[in-house]
């Protein structure tokens, strides 16, 4: 499936993933939620994990 990178704008090109699967940008290398796969491929950058420092 095509999609682009929404950081980058690199052509990516996705078998078989699903909503909320997080994906990798080849040419940037950031992270990317799939937001919507029906009726076609969406990305957005994925949420960041905040840091717990032990709390």
């Amino acid at each position: 499936m095509p999609a682009v990178c929404p950081e980058c704008e690199a052509a990516l090109s996705l078998k078989d993933v699903i909503q909320g699967e997080i994906v990798v940008c080849p040419d940037c290398g950031v992270d990317l939620e799939v937001t919507e796969v029906q009726p076609e491929l969406q990305l957005a950058l994925a949420p960041q994990e905040a840091e717990d420092w032990g709390e």
